[in-house]
């Protein structure tokens, strides 16, 4: 299959099928990505603190730097198309039809039903991102544990900082240790 059309077609699956938006996309895109050898784990996480860095929707960063990777301009179109259009034909035939449905208890029992599994599909990423960032084959990423921490400490302790300042912090943090004090990232790692 030509790789557009598979970019195209993967894409726009996990855009149907995931429900909650661009967290809860994220094990079905690791899956898929990394299962069609598009990029590792490592890869995806890498993708994942940039698609957070920079501005747009996170799940349409991720399909345009993930089609950017495996297809170059071309890819990072159609990676992107397909990802967004099952959201566009979705909220359209909604925003036909929310009015009259919005109401029926058959509809916000579904939607009730929907919120826990979006919370679920988060939890499993958060797991496999803690998983690949904290982990290193020889066991425990101490820089990447500090890191974590003064950034949930600062957001902790600051509760109104806009979350951006958070990532530029942790952005600096990791210049400094891996930038700086590459001997310490072995010591620790």
């Amino acid at each position: 299959m030509n790789i557009y059309i598979e970019l195209f077609v993967t894409f726009f699956k996990i855009g149907l099928f995931t429900i909650g938006g661009g967290y809860a996309m994220i094990p079905m895109m690791q899956e898929e990505v990394v299962s069609r050898s598009w990029a590792t784990i490592e890869t995806v996480i890498d993708f994942i603190a940039v698609s957070e860095s920079t501005p747009g929707p996170f799940a349409v960063n991720m399909a345009t730097f993930i089609g950017c990777e495996v297809g170059g301009f071309w890819g990072a179109v159609c990676s992107t198309l397909g990802v967004v259009t099952p959201s566009f034909i979705i909220i359209l035939a909604i925003a036909k039809f929310f009015a009259t449905f919005a109401q029926d208890r058959r509809v916000k029992a579904v939607l009730y039903g929907i919120r826990p599994v979006v919370v679920g599909l988060i939890g499993v990423a958060a797991f496999s991102i803690g998983k690949a960032a904290f982990l290193t084959g020889e066991g425990i990423n101490f820089i990447s544990v500090i890191i974590f921490s003064v950034a949930f400490g600062v957001y902790k302790k600051f509760p109104k900082i806009h979350p951006v300042f958070i990532v530029f912090l942790s952005m600096a943090l990791g210049i400094i240790f891996y930038g700086f004090f590459p001997s310490l990232v072995t010591v620790l790692t």
